[in-house]
């Protein structure tokens, strides 16, 4: 399995137009925390701090900080940007989940 989390070109671009709003140093932190419908559930937090043990995904003007708690439940994901009828969204398409809810917020491993 691999630990690699990557970043749809789509978020990237998405990602980038968010930290450019809020302003110097800004990153996208994605967590992994408990609850939800299905056990776990993604977290998405503007962050200027990072630490040694994060994983730093750098990807055109997008930053995104990713935990060393959450890195094993994230491990393989892709990070994807979706603008539908049902709305605008980050998804994150999660090989090691094995339900998920509907809304796709919540899963469980």
């Amino acid at each position: 399995m691999t630990t690699a989390v990557t970043i749809s070109d789509r978020a990237a671009r998405r990602i980038g137009e968010i930290l450019k709003g809020e302003g110097t140093g800004a990153m996208l932190r994605i967590s992994v925390e408990g609850g939800g419908c299905s056990g776990f559930q993604y977290k998405f937090d503007i962050d200027r701090d990072r630490t040694d043990d994060d994983l730093v995904i750098e990807q055109e003007n997008a930053v995104v900080l990713v935990d060393s708690a959450s890195q094993p439940f994230l491990a393989g994901s892709q990070v994807d940007f979706v603008d539908d009828l049902i709305g605008a969204s980050f998804r994150v398409n999660n090989p090691n989940a094995t339900a998920s809810c509907g809304c796709g917020t919540s899963f469980s491993i």
